[in-house]
């Protein structure tokens, strides 16, 4: 796993060990950024259920002004501090080991972010809590995106009740990326 492109391209990235998470394949994490690379220079990325931090560090890497990366797993914490320091990001990161509520709390009135990737266990139903906090808060920028990884063929009927509009999907060969407005901040759409 690594940095693919941007300031930091080509380091090699630290994983954690075992079956507790899911690293974003090289060619997916491409994809994902292919799709979202006029968004990211400049912006404020949210990464929730950041496993290595791959993908708030690709962020950082590609002009992203700053990148808060939660995670409450301690080897999976431990893991994204040691791929901070290694590719020189702690000016740009901020990592929380803390559960993802418990975070987007301690951010009120800190941040409003433009991007937020979220990439919890699948059928865990963690994405459905983190969206349900997100609607209502203060931490997504007028028109942020919110991306969304499931597994291939989830039910995701309930986004559109949790108060969010799925604008676009990407389909892999496991899994799927599906990219979130908030309603009332869709292009045309009206409010």
């Amino acid at each position: 796993m690594r940095i693919i492109a941007g300031s930091k391209r080509r380091l090699r990235l630290k994983t954690v060990e075992g079956n507790d998470t899911r690293p974003t394949a090289d060619r997916i994490k491409e994809t994902l950024f292919n799709m979202i690379q006029n968004e990211v220079p400049g912006c404020y990325f949210l990464d929730l259920f950041a496993g290595s931090g791959q993908i708030g560090l690709e962020a950082v890497s590609r002009g992203a002004k700053f990148a808060v990366l939660a995670e409450h797993a301690k080897k999976a914490a431990d893991c994204i501090r040691y791929n901070i320091q290694f590719t020189k990001s702690e000016k740009e990161c901020l990592l929380l080991q803390m559960d993802v509520i418990a975070a987007l709390r301690s951010l009120e009135g800190k941040y409003r972010f433009d991007i937020v990737f979220l990439d919890p266990p699948y059928s865990s139903g963690l994405d459905q809590n983190a969206l349900a906090y997100l609607k209502d808060s203060a931490l997504l920028a007028e028109d942020a995106l919110l991306i969304l990884e499931t597994a291939r063929g989830t039910d995701t009927a309930w986004i559109a009740d949790a108060g969010f509009t799925v604008i676009k999907e990407k389909t892999y060969k496991t899994n799927a990326h599906l990219f979130l407005k908030k309603d009332g901040n869709i292009p045309g759409g009206g409010d």
